[in-house]
């Protein structure tokens, strides 16, 4: 029997990926919001929110998409070169976002031998591919094994290898073994607000796999259990509960920390994914009251799709510039971007509002393109 369809799950995907094109998308870099920039370093804001319910996300749907091929006959290995796959071009899209416009337009500076190879897109297929792996080798008591060795492997790495120059046990910027392993292997292709670390970075990727395989244990939970969708409700807004204690707890040892992607870190937002989303699947699909998630439904119908377009859509504003000149007559080129926001908020705003209202537009204007989409039953499935 083909499992059905949560609108919730849906609709939770549709805000996290509508999060994540307002955070990434301020008028200003200069003017943002405090919970729409992510933490200086240890804590948390909204916006480090958004990623790992992201990857929670790909784990809970794995188990759900796994489950119809299954039904429809597929093999494991049919499952696993459809994995591949997809991670593959997950993986590409990154690559994509990142060297766009790979020195074509705009007089835009690329260098393949400097292009960043981190990134959300990357970490997502990293994710996707070992986490499915794990899924399709191992029961449940397995998934949660894995997890431990996941978390356990990280712990000791951290806390006991020691950092040349610097010693082991350090969490701070670009001093830990995270940073360190990235200097090594990863020279000339990081983030570029650090070029010495990256927040997408090799070892804070080993327990990002461990939030996507929190994903498949609730997946499961919701496909086999017996309980009714009130008490899956229940359950999953308990167990976040549980998790957010430990999370909060285990800070006192490791800390939260978002670019680091902590033990601590990885459990504390599983635990808000499971309340968060405990609410959506209550509302929606527990007791049908559906109408007001409809806009976020549209939006995780192509979440792929849209944030890919609104990256290169972005990166465009950024880079299409044009001469002006000043009040004091300096002539300059200005990006199209800063244009839009002097002309269009600042005069009607203060800076900070002006930032959050081009980002809101900017949301407006993606949801635009994907409602169009969803109208026409136009799904760009990766």
């Amino acid at each position: 029997m083909k499992p059905e369809r949560l609108v919730s799950l849906d609709a939770f995907r549709g805000f996290t990926i509508a999060g994540m094109i307002l955070v990434n998308n301020p008028g200003s870099w200069g003017h943002i919001y405090p919970q729409l920039a992510h933490a200086s370093w240890h804590g948390w804001t909204f916006t480090d929110f958004i990623f790992p319910f992201f990857l929670w996300i790909v784990g809970v749907s794995m188990t759900f998409s796994f489950a119809v091929r299954r039904g429809k006959g597929d093999s494991d290995n049919a499952l696993l070169l459809g994995v591949l796959r997809r991670s593959a071009i997950i993986f590409g899209l990154g690559l994509f976002l990142a060297g766009f416009p790979f020195g074509l337009l705009w007089s835009h500076n690329f260098d393949l031998s400097t292009i960043r190879i981190p990134g959300v897109l990357q970490r997502i297929a990293v994710c996707y591919l070992i986490a499915s792996l794990i899924y399709l080798k191992m029961s449940m008591r397995g998934q949660v094994i894995a997890i431990g060795a996941l978390f356990v492997s990280y712990w000791l790495m951290m806390f006991y290898i020691p950092v040349p120059e610097f010693g082991a046990g350090l969490f701070e910027k670009g001093r830990n073994f995270a940073a360190y392993i990235d200097s090594m292997f990863l020279t000339g292709h990081m983030w570029g607000a650090t070029r010495t670390w990256d927040p997408e970075g090799i070892i804070s990727t080993i327990p990002a796999i461990a939030t996507t395989l929190f994903g498949t244990l609730l997946g499961d939970y919701l496909r086999q259990s017996p309980h009714d969708k009130v008490e899956k409700s229940a359950w999953m807004f308990t167990a976040g509960s549980l998790f957010l204690l430990l999370g909060a707890v285990l800070d006192m040892w490791m800390p939260i920390n978002k670019s680091l992607w902590t033990v601590s870190y990885s459990i504390f937002m599983a635990g808000w994914a499971m309340c968060i989303f405990g609410i959506f699947y209550f509302l929606i699909d527990a007791k049908g009251i559906k109408r007001w998630a409809h806009p976020l439904v549209v939006y995780g119908m192509n979440a792929i799709f849209v944030f890919v377009l609104s990256g290169v859509a972005a990166r465009a504003m950024g880079l299409w510039k044009f001469t002006v000149t000043l009040s004091d007559g300096t002539i300059k080129d200005v990006p199209l971007k800063t244009i839009l926001t002097q002309n269009l908020f600042e005069p009607y705003f203060s800076p900070l509002n002006a930032s959050l209202m081009h980002a809101i537009v900017w949301v407006s204007v993606m949801y635009l393109i994907v409602w169009v989409m969803y109208k026409k039953k136009i799904f760009v499935k990766v």
